[in-house]
């Protein structure tokens, strides 16, 4: 595959005409279908991206199971990621000015982030979550948070903010240009857009390439960056990159090497058993966060992405300049 002819399918982010057959994954996490999906990589921008974009298939391929629908998850995992999550909201929400803080969390779901921020930061003041899930939204709105159902790109607020969550969010858009130009309107003089997201350009994106790489998230991650492209866009979109640090992706390993151990035919994955309820998803996760986390710390480019971005002040350029 990697030596495969360029066609004529064009990048979506630098519009250049000619792209690379990169890797052809299937849904190994939620079985939403039997298809295999196929991504392409550009050569000049070094985005990753699904082609064609499943834009049609948005019921089937987020199915009601879907992680972020369900209840809150309670492993030690995840309460270790609450805790590194309520250490980074602190040192972010500190460099934002102001006596109160206005936050938006765009594909903030049931406003979990967003509860946290408040029993943090005491200058909080309009929390509003921006998400397409109905259920959702009434969570949301119980735990006292502002909902709007549908896109940002549609979102019309009547406040700015001085933080913006966009939390492994980028990559499920088909046009990541859009969604930083909304957020650029929607930031508050002085406000930070804390952006998580897949890094293209990790170790396991390398190794698992081929094998249903976790990062993928087969078929919901449509667009993948590296720190160079995503960058760009920013800077496209009028924004500047403040602070930038890689981070763990421990799910993307412990779900690329269940695929590949499922390959082998020594574990069994299906609709039944699905990668995310695999008996080693919880015990490998947290084995592969701290690996990841030794990697940063020896300037590896570990699985994920933070960047903090603040307005540069002017009207930025065409995407098609990246």
């Amino acid at each position: 595959m990697a030596g495969a002819e360029p066609r004529m399918t064009g990048c979506p982010l630098c519009r250049a005409p000619r792209t690379l057959p990169w890797a052809r994954a299937r849904d190994l996490e939620y079985f939403t279908s039997g298809d295999e999906f196929a991504y392409r990589r550009c050569p000049d921008c070094r985005l990753v991206f699904i082609d064609p974009v499943p834009a049609d298939r948005l019921a089937e391929i987020y199915p009601p199971s879907y992680y972020s629908y369900g209840p809150p998850d309670r492993s030690f995992a995840a309460r270790v990621k609450l805790r590194l999550d309520a250490a980074l909201f602190r040192r972010v929400l500190a460099g934002v000015p102001g006596e109160a803080v206005n936050v938006l969390d765009v594909g903030g779901g049931d406003g979990a982030h967003l509860s946290l921020i408040r029993e943090l930061e005491p200058r909080t003041a309009l929390t509003q979550v921006v998400d397409l899930d109905e259920r959702a939204g009434r969570l949301a709105r119980a735990r006292g948070h502002r909902y709007h159902q549908g896109r940002i790109e549609d979102f019309e607020p009547g406040e700015r903010f001085g933080l913006i969550l966009l939390l492994n969010l980028i990559e499920h858009v088909a046009d990541p240009a859009a969604v930083l130009a909304a957020l650029r309107r929607c930031l508050a003089p002085g406000g930070v857009i804390l952006v998580k997201t897949p890094n293209a350009d990790s170790l396991d994106a390398r190794l698992f390439r081929h094998r249903n790489w976790g990062g993928l998230h087969c078929p919901r991650h449509w667009r993948l960056f590296d720190r160079g492209n995503l960058t760009r866009l920013a800077g496209a979109a009028g924004l500047r990159v403040r602070r930038f640090r890689y981070t763990q992706g421990a799910p993307f390993w412990t779900a690329s090497v269940l695929a590949w151990l499922a390959g082998r035919g020594l574990v069994r994955l299906s609709a039944g058993r699905p990668v995310v309820r695999h008996p080693l998803y919880p015990v490998l996760t947290p084995l592969f966060a701290g690996f990841d986390f030794v990697r940063a710390r020896f300037r590896g480019r570990p699985s994920q992405m933070f960047l903090e971005l603040e307005s540069d002040g002017w009207t930025g350029n065409s995407p098609g300049n990246l």
